[in-house]
């Protein structure tokens, strides 16, 4: 069974977008667990251009389900995840000027960085994740940091899904079944929506876990936050 964990970052933006506190991030979460979400997930980054490093210290005793926290392992975002203790952080590489996550890791490349800060975490207990791109040998590269999962990285499948969807998702059924083999857990992120969703978990095995936001949020304008939260369950189940 797939859960899906609803990344709140697109309230924040909003939020900020005029200042003050509506929509509120800690009241979305709690709706949005309501609504049957097994997951939220935050992606605060340096600028706190969204999600703002005290909306996470306001969320963590108030969430019912997993608590996920993405971002870029600087010292700032290691001391943050250790007061929030949650139960997953999935490190992702951010460019400083990047505007959303853009790529995953060269998990060989930076293979002893990785291995340090994954022990850090997995001695507090917190479960770890690397978002990768689709690509084989990042794959075995993470085997080898000792992270518990991977984030595979799905832009570029939801960019081929219209053109030839068969083609886009093989590189992902290959990343999961090798990842599977190789003990990791496989969750899966980024421009995945209600229109691409369904064929990515009929043809990627051993899914544990999808992360959506942007299309998410994006879609409740339309059709209200709990019906499009249901429809992605109805997707995943």
């Amino acid at each position: 069974m797939t859960k899906l964990s609803v990344n709140i970052n697109k309230i924040a933006t909003l939020r900020n977008a005029r200042g003050g506190d509506v929509p509120n991030v800690v009241d979305a979460a709690r709706n949005i667990e309501s609504f049957g979400a097994e997951g939220i997930t935050v992606h605060p980054r340096p600028d706190e251009r969204h999600i703002r490093y005290a909306d996470v210290k306001e969320l963590k005793p108030i969430l019912n389900t997993e608590f996920n926290i993405e971002g870029k392992p600087i010292q700032q975002f290691i001391d943050l995840v250790f007061d929030a203790n949650p139960a997953q952080v999935t490190l992702v590489p951010d460019a400083e000027d990047a505007i959303t996550s853009n790529a995953g890791w060269d998990t060989i490349k930076h293979k002893d960085f990785l291995k340090e800060v994954i022990g850090a975490f997995k001695a507090k207990g917190i479960r770890t994740s690397i978002f990768v791109d689709p690509d084989i040998k990042m794959v075995e590269g993470a085997a080898e940091t000792g992270t518990d999962r991977i984030e595979l990285y799905t832009e570029s499948y939801a960019v081929g899904y219209a053109e030839d969807n068969l083609n886009a998702v093989k590189p992902y059924a290959e990343c999961a079944i090798l990842a599977h083999k190789l003990g990791l857990g496989v969750n899966a992120g980024h421009d995945l929506s209600l229109t691409n969703l369904k064929y990515f978990k009929e043809n990627v095995p051993h899914l544990a876990e999808v992360s959506i936001g942007h299309a998410l949020i994006s879609e409740a304008l339309y059709h209200g936050l709990e019906k499009t939260i249901q429809e992605y369950l109805k997707l995943l189940k």
